[in-house]
C-alpha cells in the first residue's frame, strides 16, 4: 500500500488523540508528558492533559500528583513520568554539575539535611544552610542551595513531591534506592526507551527520531550508543519503517497507519503536544511551517506569542492565541489563506473554544 501525507495525518491524529479516559490512565499512555512553566492560557502539561482527560481543569495534575503514579523527571525535555519510564532514566551516577564546580560539597551537606527532616521547601533549606548564589545555564544568579536540590533530583537522590505556589517541594527518593542497588542493563534500559519515544510520537520521521534519542542523552546519560543499537533492533521486529514522498516514517509496527477515520470537531493544542511536536513532520505533512515564537521577539512574530495550532478534520488549518482577562476568554483564531473557512469550520472551532472557557474556568 502507498501511504499519501492525508492517510498518515489521520493515523498520527488517531493514535495521539485516543478517546478522553482518566488522569492516570492517560499518563500510564504517554509514559512521559512535557512541562513549561509559560501560563498562555495555561501551562503545556495541562494544555496536553485536557486533550486526553475526561473533564480535565487546569491545574489537575498538580493538584492530583501527590496521589498519582507520576514523577517529575526529563527525557528528552523536562515532565511527568510513570514510575516505569523513571526506571529507564536510573541511576543516572555522578555526572559533574554546574553546583560540584561553584559550591564543592554543598550537595552533599543539602542532602544530609533532607535524609534528616523528609520533606523541605527550598527557602527553609536556604534558610538551614546559608544564603549563597551561584551562575545558573541562563548567565543569570539561582540559590546554591536550589540548585543542589535540583541535582540532586537529577541524580535520583531526591524526588519532588508536590509543589506550593509553583515551587517544588523534595524528599528523599526512597524508591530508587533499589534500582540504584541492581538497575536494569544499559541494553533493557535503552530499548524501553526507544519505545518510549516512539510511542509518545510516532510515526516520525526517521531524522526525528534520531534527533530525540540523541536528546535523551541528558536524560540517560551514557546510553548514547546503546539508543542507537536498540533502534536497529527494533526496527523490523516492534518498528517499522514506511516512506511518504520518499520520506523515511518510523511507527510500531503492531499498527497499520492508512486504516484511520478522519477526526471529527476540532482541536486546539499545545505547541509541545505530542501531535505537532515535531516540526519537521508537521511541515511535511500539513504543507506549511508553525514556530514557537514565546522567546522571539515581539516585532518578528509571524503567528504570536503563544500560537496553538488549530486542527480540523486531521489538518492544521490555522493557530490560535489565546487568553483570559477578567475572567474571560479572548480568542484570536487565524487560518491559512487556503481554508475554507465552513459554517461547520466555525462551529467545530467554537464548540472547541467552549471546552477550553470550562477548562480554565472562564467565561
Amino acid at each position: 500500500m502507498t501511504l499519501t501525507p492525508a492517510a498518515l495525518r489521520a493515523h498520527a491524529t488517531a493514535r495521539t488523540l485516543p478517546p478522553r479516559t482518566t488522569l492516570q490512565a492517560a499518563l500510564d499512555r504517554l509514559g512521559f508528558v512535557q512541562a513549561d512553566p509559560i501560563r498562555a492560557p495555561a501551562r503545556a502539561q495541562d494544555l496536553i492533559l485536557m486533550q486526553r482527560v475526561k473533564g480535565y481543569r487546569a491545574g489537575d495534575l498538580e493538584r492530583h500528583y501527590p496521589r498519582l503514579n507520576v514523577e517529575e523527571d526529563i527525557i528528552p525535555n523536562y515532565g511527568f513520568v510513570t514510575r516505569d519510564v523513571q526506571r529507564l532514566l536510573h541511576p543516572r551516577g555522578h555526572r559533574p554539575l554546574r553546583i560540584d564546580q561553584h559550591a564543592p560539597g554543598l550537595t552533599e551537606r543539602v542532602l544530609a539535611h533532607v535524609l534528616e527532616r523528609g520533606e523541605v521547601h527550598p527557602r527553609d533549606v536556604e534558610a538551614a544552610l546559608g544564603r549563597q548564589s551561584v551562575g545558573n545555564y541562563w548567565g543569570g544568579q539561582s540559590s546554591a542551595t536550589t540548585s543542589a536540590l535540583d541535582a540532586l533530583h537529577y541524580r535520583g537522590h531526591l524526588r519532588v513531591t508536590r509543589r506550593e505556589g509553583g515551587v517544588r517541594l523534595y524528599a528523599p527518593a526512597t524508591h530508587l534506592d533499589a534500582l540504584r542497588a541492581a538497575p536494569l542493563s544499559d541494553e533493557v534500559r535503552a530499548l524501553g526507551l526507544v519505545h518510549l519515544i516512539t510511542n509518545v510520537y510516532a510515526p516520525l520521521p526517521r531524522a526525528s527520531l534520531t534527533g530525540l534519542l540523541s536528546l535523551c542523552g541528558y536524560g540517560a546519560p551514557g546510553l548514547t550508543s546503546q539508543l542507537r543499537a536498540a533502534l536497529n533492533t527494533a526496527l523490523g521486529g516492534t518498528l517499522t519503517e514506511g516512506r511518504v514522498d520518499g520520506v523515511p516514517y518510523i511507527w510500531p509496527a503492531a499498527e497499520a497507519p492508512g486504516d484511520a477515520a478522519p477526526m471529527r470537531g476540532a482541536r486546539i493544542v499545545a505547541p509541545f503536544d505530542p501531535l505537532v511536536w515535531d516540526r519537521r513532520r508537521f511541515e511535511h505533512l500539513h504543507g506549511w511551517a508553525y514556530r514557537f515564537e514565546a522567546y522571539t521577539p515581539a516585532a518578528k512574530r509571524t503567528l504570536g506569542y503563544y500560537a496553538l495550532p488549530v486542527l480540523h478534520a486531521d489538518r492544521a488549518v490555522g493557530w490560535a492565541n489565546l487568553s483570559v482577562n477578567a475572567g474571560t476568554l479572548h480568542a484570536d483564531v487565524q487560518y491559512r489563506p487556503d481554508v475554507r473557512q465552513t459554517a461547520t469550520l466555525t462551529r467545530a472551532v467554537n464548540a472547541e473554544l467552549d471546552r477550553y472557557r470550562a477548562f480554565l474556568g472562564a467565561r
